[in-house]
Parts: structure tokens; C-alpha cells; sequence
């Protein structure tokens, strides 16, 4: 029975993928012919030749349109986007802020430890920008941080009742996926006194937003 939904959101509708460690081992564990890498330098903005091969340059023109993305000089490179998200964040921007959480914990920002260490992904950092959000009422924060106390990531202390005060927070602003994991908290009695007409009310509520979850987990309780 699906009653808890375990994807994190934001409000710029990152694409956040399950953990990529999964990926990498099975890369490790491929077994097949060694294949030679390629020595060709390709600089960026071009193609390489094995792509380019036997092509008039109007195909290649049109193959280079198809695959490489549009890019001008005027337009920021990744580094400074991050820059300029980092700086909108520290000034108290909580769109910038619960962005920066989401890259921190998907490990698209790099973070490091204290001794220096590169970390694949950084949940304590995520948590501490997804409070910062949460406090000013951006519902993807509140919803993203209840989840770590919910499972007790980020060097957080598991706390249903936290977990409950950060989803119904995020839930009463609209957030489907929080409204589906109040309801699954009613529905489990987790931080929270167990009822079933709540868990529907929530469930219906998520799933009237098109919420796939929390359609399934209504159909549990009919």
C-alpha cells in the first residue's frame, strides 16, 4: 500500500531523479569487450568528426541545432547561475534558498566537508536551507524539510510531530505531494492521533491535483 510519497519538490520543478549511486555501482559491475576511448578533443560548441563524418555542412548545421544546446556570449555560464542563485539565497530569496536545498541534496551543488572532502551530496546543507525557506512559508521547503524529519535525514533527529507541522504548513498553501503525506500520517497514526476520515479528506484533496500517490492511496481506504 503506497501511503507515503518520498520525492522531493521545488518550486522551479527540478527534475529530481532517484539516488544515482545505484547507477554508478552498475557501471562498476559491467562486464564486456573493451572498447578504446576516443583521443579526439572536441572543444565546446562543436561536434566531433564521428558524429560530423560524410556530412555537407548544411547537414552539419542542422545536426549541430538538433544537438547542441543554443548558447550566446551574453548568456551566464552554469557557474555563474549557480553564483547568482547562491547570492539570491544568502540574501533571503526562499524560491533561491529551497532551490539551492534541492541541488545540495540531489548533489548538483558540490559540497565538501570538513576535512575537505568532496561530498556526492549534501543533505545537512540541503536541511539547513530548507529551514531557512520553511520559516518564511515557501511550501516546497516546508514540505522538502518535512520529509527529512519524517525519515530523519541531514543529521536530523527523526520527528513525525515535526514532519505533521511542516506537511500540514505546506498543505494548507496547496503543496498536493504534503497534503498526500498528511494524509498518509493520519492514515498511519505517525506524530499524529490516527484518523481515517482525515487521511481521506488530505488523500482527496492531493488527488484532485492530479496526484498519482495520493489517488492510489484513496483507493486503499474505499
Amino acid at each position: 500500500m503506497r501511503i507515503f510519497t518520498t520525492s522531493l519538490t521545488t518550486i522551479f520543478l527540478l527534475a529530481i531523479a532517484g539516488c544515482n549511486n545505484e547507477a554508478a555501482d552498475s557501471k562498476d559491475n559491467m562486464k564486456g569487450p573493451v572498447v578504446a576511448l576516443g583521443s579526439e578533443i572536441t572543444l565546446e560548441g562543436q561536434l566531433p568528426s564521428s558524429l560530423t563524418e560524410g556530412l555537407s555542412p548544411e547537414e552539419k548545421s542542422k545536426l549541430t541545432e538538433e544537438i547542441l544546446p543554443y548558447t550566446s556570449s551574453d548568456e551566464p555560464t552554469p557557474e555563474e547561475k549557480f553564483q547568482k542563485l547562491r547570492e539570491d539565497a544568502e540574501t533571503g530569496n526562499a524560491k533561491a534558498q529551497t532551490t539551492l536545498g534541492v541541488m545540495y541534496f540531489t548533489g548538483e551543488a558540490i559540497s565538501k566537508d570538513a576535512s575537505g572532502k568532496v561530498l556526492r551530496t549534501d543533505a545537512a546543507k540541503a536541511a539547513a536551507w530548507f529551514h531557512r525557506a520553511a520559516l518564511q512559508g515557501n511550501a516546497n521547503a516546508q514540505f522538502n524539510l518535512g520529509l527529512m524529519y519524517a525519515t530523519g535525514q541531514g543529521g536530523l533527529t527523526q520527528d513525525s510531530v515535526k514532519a505533521v507541522d511542516l506537511f500540514r504548513k505546506a498543505a494548507l498553501q496547496g503543496n498536493a505531494d504534503a497534503q498526500n503525506n498528511l494524509g498518509a500520517m493520519y492514515h498511519m497514526g505517525e506524530g499524529i492521533k490516527q484518523d481515517n476520515a482525515e487521511a481521506k479528506k488530505w488523500y482527496a484533496k492531493s488527488a484532485a491535483q492530479g496526484n498519482v500517490d495520493a489517488q492510489a492511496n484513496l483507493k486503499t481506504m474505499e
